[in-house]
């Protein structure tokens, strides 16, 4: 997936600026796709080139104006033709990985407090996935179609997180039987 797809499905219902969307893209679509605001500023400029993003002037009050973006109609028929492709699985590049074929006596501390912190990290995500899924999505079934799409993604990335949480249990276990 290109990041530009990402944006432009953020912006399937609401005109945002930048700003916004960097910010929404952080708890939502930036679970599941990572962007810096540079990458997205860059990206928003290309989109609107291409004729797939409109773009406005808001006019603000003791602030700057900013500049809001909405899809056009050929950027719905774009990321419509998008959605319709075939999509390819990505391999999973984790630089914890490749330390783990490094593993020796001397680094096993380093590398299970590696390992501790991305637990802790993924605790963390999981709680707020729970969040999300509580205030939001209770009862799937009743939700909108697109609003469906998302629950999904959401039901995912937790069933995800609690296969690493075990991973890591499993991982900081076997790194406790290593001499050192």
């Amino acid at each position: 997936m290109a990041l530009g797809h990402a944006i432009m499905t953020a912006l399937l219902e609401d005109e945002l600026s930048g700003y916004e969307l960097a910010r929404d893209f952080e708890t939502s679509l930036g679970f599941f796709w990572q962007a810096s605001h540079q990458q997205i500023y860059l990206e928003l400029r290309k989109l609107s080139d291409k004729g797939w993003l409109s773009k406005r002037e808001v006019s603000q009050s003791g602030k700057p104006n900013k500049i809001v973006y909405g899809l056009t109609t050929d950027g719905r028929e774009a990321l419509a033709e998008w959605v319709f492709s075939t999509t390819r699985n990505q391999a999973a590049k984790d630089n914890l990985l490749v330390k783990l074929y490094n593993l020796d006596a001397d680094n096993v501390a380093h590398l299970a407090g590696e390992i501790t912190a991305r637990r802790e990290e993924m605790m963390r995500r999981l709680y707020l996935y729970a969040k999300i899924r509580r205030r939001h999505y209770e009862q799937p079934e009743t939700l909108p179609t697109r609003r469906k799409g998302v629950y999904l993604a959401l039901a995912l990335g937790i069933r995800q997180g609690e296969q690493f949480l075990a991973w890591c249990d499993e991982a900081l276990d076997l790194l406790a039987t290593v001499e050192t």
